[in-house]
């Protein structure tokens, strides 16, 4: 019988809020306290008590992963998914329950979590490796790899406290991923990098998993869970709300309001995504009667609205946004070409743009909005905010899409109403060439 890589048993973790710690003052603060407390019992007033609240981030949490597999964990902000993996990963202690973990443990769980800031890139490599447990030699014979998958050369012998945020991502995710340990948890590394590095560290968390290793994988972004993830864990306020095919857990938390909404907006623009040129205020999804809908009818249009403020003139800004389905198909890009703006330098100000997707395009099923603004010349990405908002395609039986009368389940990203021209021949003439190309201009043969 084969014993579980991670075996969770009634895993509690527990904060004190709202309880001042004891500052360590000059002598005679510590006095001035002592005859204070001293003066209240002498007048009979017993000291308040300092009041404090008990927050469970995670409560009575039980799941076991076999050795790997590779599992997705999701769910809102402070539902408890890095306190967890800061347990499995030896960080912290559970106050009540306990984990067992069978294997080398390698983590990434923040940005260069582990490395030293006066080390160069170089030293941070084999102090990491022999923190997982690694040989000399082990690490010296995956140097070179992990030195090229994170593009780090020209700053190898550099301290890493010069390193930009993106270069210790690079460097974190290649030491963690290509030292093979038997276990990799992975809190959110998509978060920092771009585009091309993205894409790079899926394809290494997914050859990890095709090698036999387990993996727990947290993050916001559900086409990256639904294409490395099997199986996912949501949670909720600390607790295990589903545990089961990524499909369906993340269908569930799409639905049930407990992610991403029709609607998202960021009224304070000191946290929005963007930075000093512009910043992104608020992505809505529409119907075609312009109430904000997180379900639509299939054959009506549905309308991407992005609303963002320009605080710097003279770029010529390109928004657009992306279009995933929740099994994590990649369906369209869609880039503004409104002629007024496309190309033009944009001066500072507030902007609504919005963007139709025609009906009877898109299949059934959760769709997934990740709004952007860039410049192509230069090129320069100000924002890229994945997974913003998200729309339940519904389809019927009513004839009137292009399901017909069928009502089986049809696969696929898109499902658009096709023209369609059928001719009829008793003795097979003229059923091609230029007979065919009337009949799809609307001319159909006669019996």
């Amino acid at each position: 019988m084969t014993l579980p890589a991670i075996h969770a048993v009634g895993i509690g973790k527990h904060f004190e809020l709202g309880v001042s710690r004891q500052k360590y003052g000059l002598l005679r603060d510590a006095l001035t306290a002592q005859a204070r407390l001293l003066g209240e019992r002498l007048r009979g007033r017993r000291p308040a008590a300092a009041e404090a609240e008990t927050f469970w981030a995670l409560r009575d949490v039980n799941f076991e992963i076999q050795p790997g597999e590779v599992v997705g964990i999701i769910g809102r902000n402070g539902a408890g998914k890095s306190t967890l993996l800061k347990i499995l990963s030896r960080i912290t202690e559970p106050n009540t329950g306990y984990v067992d973990v069978r294997g080398r443990v390698g983590s990434l769980l923040e940005v260069g979590t582990g490395f030293h800031p006066e080390l160069t890139g170089r030293e941070n490599i084999f102090l990491n490796g022999s923190i997982l447990g690694m040989r000399r030699a082990e690490i010296a014979r995956k140097f070179d790899e992990i030195v090229a998958f994170a593009e780090v050369e020209k700053f190898l012998d550099t301290p890493v406290k010069h390193y930009s945020s993106g270069m210790h991502m690079r460097l974190a995710f290649a030491v963690a991923a290509h030292l093979e340990p038997e276990i990799l948890l992975v809190d959110e590394v998509l978060a920092v990098g771009d585009n091309s590095f993205q894409k790079k560290c899926l394809n290494k968390m997914e050859d990890v998993g095709q090698r036999g290793r387990t993996i727990l994988f947290v993050s916001h972004s559900m086409p990256a869970i639904t294409r490395l993830c099997p199986r996912t864990i949501l949670l909720h306020d600390g607790q295990v709300l589903q545990d089961g095919p990524s499909h369906a857990v993340i269908s569930t938390y799409l639905s049930s309001g407990l992610g991403t909404t029709a609607a998202r907006e960021w009224p304070d623009l000191r946290h929005a995504p963007g930075d000093d040129v512009v910043r992104l205020r608020a992505v809505r999804i529409r119907d075609q009667a312009g109430q904000i809908a997180d379900v639509v009818d299939i054959r009506q249009p549905v309308a991407v609205e992005l609303e963002f403020e320009v605080f710097q003139s003279g770029y010529a800004l390109w928004p657009h946004f992306t279009l995933y389905n929740d099994e994590g198909v990649f369906v369209l890009s869609a880039f503004d070409l409104d002629p007024e703006w496309h190309g033009r330098p944009r001066p500072a100000g507030r902007y609504l743009a919005t963007a139709e997707i025609p009906g009877n395009l898109l299949a059934e099923g959760m769709m997934l909005i990740g709004p952007a603004m860039a410049t192509i010349e230069p090129r320069r990405i100000f924002f890229y905010e994945r997974d913003a908002v998200a729309f339940q395609v519904v389809d019927n039986v009513s004839g009137e899409s292009s399901r017909g009368r069928y009502v089986g389940h049809i696969p696929g990203a898109v499902r658009p109403k096709l023209k369609w021209a059928t001719r009829y021949s008793r003795n097979g003439h003229d059923l091609a060439g230029p007979a065919a190309a009337a009949a799809l201009n609307g001319k159909g043969g006669q019996p």
